[in-house]
């Protein structure tokens, strides 16, 4: 069964976004434009990505995707994206993104099966790596602490999860950021 790894970039304060769900805070800081070996390391293991709609919306505008579809390998590969939203939004021409609607659990057969031997990269945001979190699905958890705040915005995980599930596995800076690394216990969900 694949690992399902939540990676993203957190400020000090535990946002993933602004209250408009804008991610332009990142791209401000040095550094957050791209990843270094280590995250290139991980993308190798990365069979399928999922997000949601908010993260999903907020790439199309950011690189002018719809505009400019070459763009999308840059981001993601040829991997497989699993959007989740309740409403209808356009595919990237030529990219493999599959609009799923409903309970993590109920799709989780095909994001497995589409992952095969390899990870699976919950992109974000928040509230749907809880609902992973929820279901007993998520493995990992991944946040690179960026040396920003912001007054209000997007929370990390909206959920409360105890120290009896998590066990750090990792601190390690990257450039600017403090990226820490904890494993999720499933069984305790």
């Amino acid at each position: 069964m694949p690992r399902v790894i939540f990676f993203t970039a957190a400020t000090l304060n535990g946002f993933i976004a602004d209250e408009q769900h804008s991610l332009d805070w990142l791209f401000a800081t040095p550094g957050g434009e791209g990843g270094d070996a280590d995250f290139q390391g991980f993308l190798e293991g990365v069979g399928v990505l999922v997000q949601g709609s908010s993260t999903y919306e907020w790439v199309l505008r950011h690189e002018d995707l719809l505009a400019h579809p070459e763009k999308w390998p840059g981001y993601y590969g040829s991997r497989p994206t699993f959007v989740f939203t309740t409403r209808a939004l356009p595919p990237v021409p030529g990219a493999d993104v599959r609009f799923v609607r409903g309970d993590v659990e109920a799709t989780w057969p095909h994001i497995a099966e589409a992952a095969g031997d390899r990870d699976v990269w919950l992109v974000g945001g928040g509230d749907l790596a809880g609902q992973f979190a929820d279901a007993g699905l998520l493995d990992e958890i991944r946040v690179s602490v960026a040396p920003a705040t912001l007054p209000a915005g997007q929370p990390l995980l909206p959920r409360r999860i105890g120290a009896d599930r998590l066990t750090l596995l990792g601190v390690r800076q990257a450039g600017a950021f403090a990226e820490l690394t904890y494993s999720l216990d499933r069984s305790a969900s």
